[in-house]
């Protein structure tokens, strides 16, 4: 599979497609040939006449009103690079610096950045042969841009940086010449080219949000396991009630409720006989509350979508009317606000699941189960931890939806005097969105056990499938076993998502 990149329409399952096949392989269209080309012309051009363009014949920041002396301009880009290499914290997994790489590349391609295709060209074998650059996690204020972690990038462009390779450290330079490349020699504008933009933050929010559209999905499955299994009434999921609303996502996640408990006989060995004429919000309000996520899911997922086909450096240069614009398309407000809201909204799917692991667990709520689901209890704790660590998750997580976006630290000698700090909200937005993986596995562990305590009787088709996909991996627990195994082979399924097929729901996909 080899992906075309023009600036314009790459799409968020493509970048899921490059993940997930690491054989793939990108390069650039013909029309973005052509307009690299154009707007690189001008910077020739600009440079032979020694116009004062910010970046190109100035120093950055600060030092905008620097003049730089013909001589001193290679020299100028290769500073910018060595200078701004100042990242620390752990090195960044290999997958999310590759859609970095991937992602500029792609803003490159859109022909407003004045760089060179050969450059280009190079960072595209980069990616192609799995020449991944060491980028550490810590540096970026979100304004301009992800300056740090597109710096260590470029670092290893020219040759003077630290890649990894199969697992371990090499230099740059020494791996570059293993594959026939020669480490880059920046030009005018080029160093400033390649670290002026959002990439960081937009490779975190691209993957976040990905999880994000199957993980809405899985928390209707999940809940609606649960829903039958404390034997729930299902007259809240009912379309009259959510079509006098009328909000999108609450309308999916009610129909979803209603495809996967249609058919279950364990609903309706309780129809007749139910003295409960409510359930409890995190059953009742289910799809008000999964809608309300998934509404902003799909926010987020269309602001990703936008960003991922950004032109986001400074200057931009304007081929068709000779023109450079200084700007500030490199500030990440737009995504620091997305993502913040996109970790919110994955944390609130994840509280309400604690919430419905809690009632199957605990004897005072579960309309007849067995205490914390333990076959013998008292010899036997059963799910009572599984809880716990529920619980802890979403503790954490509301730590970590504190939002980044509203914080900002000038710098630059305060020339640069807000900044996002969307690398921040980035960053975390995916640690919540595993998190609520990890929630989601253990509220599936609990519902197929309760589901088992309820035999012989069955629950629909949809939630039967899923049963028999959880058992495959994780049989009954007769009796006490270390339950960790137990959430990770769980976790491990979710992260094939393959579960909403299996239940026969879409995924409400806006890729």
């Amino acid at each position: 599979m080899n992906i075309l990149l023009n600036g314009s329409d790459l799409t968020l399952n493509q970048i899921h497609q490059l993940i997930s096949h690491p054989t793939a392989t990108i390069s650039l269209c013909k029309e973005a040939i052509v307009s690299m080309n154009k707007s690189r012309a001008l910077v020739d051009q600009w440079v032979a006449e020694n116009k004062v363009v910010y970046g190109v014949t100035t120093g950055f920041g600060e030092f905008a009103n620097v003049f730089i002396s013909e001589d001193q301009r290679e020299e100028l880009q290769e500073n910018l690079i060595l200078s701004h290499s100042a990242g620390t914290g752990e090195f960044l997994p290999e997958y999310i610096v590759r859609t970095i790489i991937l992602l500029r590349i792609n803003a490159l391609a859109k022909g407003h950045s004045g760089i060179r295709v050969s450059t280009v060209e190079t960072l595209v074998s980069m990616y192609n042969n799995h020449i991944t650059p060491a980028v550490p996690e810590q540096g970026s204020v979100g304004s301009s841009g992800d300056l740090v972690q597109l710096s260590h990038i470029a670092l290893a462009l020219i040759g003077k940086g630290t890649v990894v390779k199969n697992g371990q450290y090499f230099s740059s330079k020494e791996i570059l010449q293993q594959h026939n490349l020669q480490p880059v020699r920046l030009t005018s504008k080029e160093g400033l080219a390649l670290i002026n933009g959002t990439q960081m933050m937009g490779a975190f929010g691209a993957i976040a949000v990905i999880e994000a559209q199957y993980l809405v999905s899985i928390a209707d499955i999940a809940g609606a396991m649960t829903a039958d299994a404390l034997r729930s009434t299902d007259r809240a999921f009912d379309e009259r009630i959510h079509n006098l609303r009328g909000f999108v996502g609450q309308k999916t996640s009610a129909k979803n409720l209603r495809s996967l408990l249609q058919g279950s006989k364990i609903r309706e060995s309780h129809r007749e006989d139910d003295n409960r004429v409510q359930d409890a919000y995190s059953i009742r309000c289910m799809p008000q509350v999964h809608g309300a996520s998934r509404d902003a899911i799909n926010y987020v997922t269309d602001v990703l979508s936008r960003e991922i086909n950004a032109a986001n450096d400074n200057p931009l240069i304007f081929p068709d009317s000779n023109e450079y614009l200084e700007g500030g398309n490199f500030h990440g407000q737009p995504l620091a606000l997305a993502l913040d809201f996109l970790a919110i909204a994955c944390a609130e799917l994840a509280n309400i699941s604690e919430r419905r692991i809690e009632r199957m667990v605990n004897g005072a709520l579960s309309n007849g189960l067995p205490r914390f689901l333990a076959k013998n209890g008292g010899v036997q704790s059963g799910m009572m931890i599984a809880q716990y660590s529920a619980a802890s998750i979403v503790s954490e997580n509301k730590v970590l939806c504190h939002p980044a976006s509203i914080d900002s630290i000038p710098t630059s000698a305060n020339q640069e005097d807000h900044n996002s700090m969307g690398s921040i909200s980035a960053q975390k937005c995916l640690k919540v969105v595993d998190n609520l993986r990890k929630v989601l596995a253990i509220e599936l562990l609990c519902a197929a056990q309760a589901i088992d305590f309820l035999r012989p009787l069955q629950s629909s088709k949809s939630l039967e499938d899923v049963h028999a996909e959880i058992r495959s991996i994780v049989p009954f627990a007769e009796t006490d076993r270390v339950v960790y195994n137990d959430i990770k082979a769980i976790e491990l399924l979710l992260k094939t998502k393959t579960l909403p097929s299996i239940a026969s729901i879409p995924v409400d996909l806006h890729l």
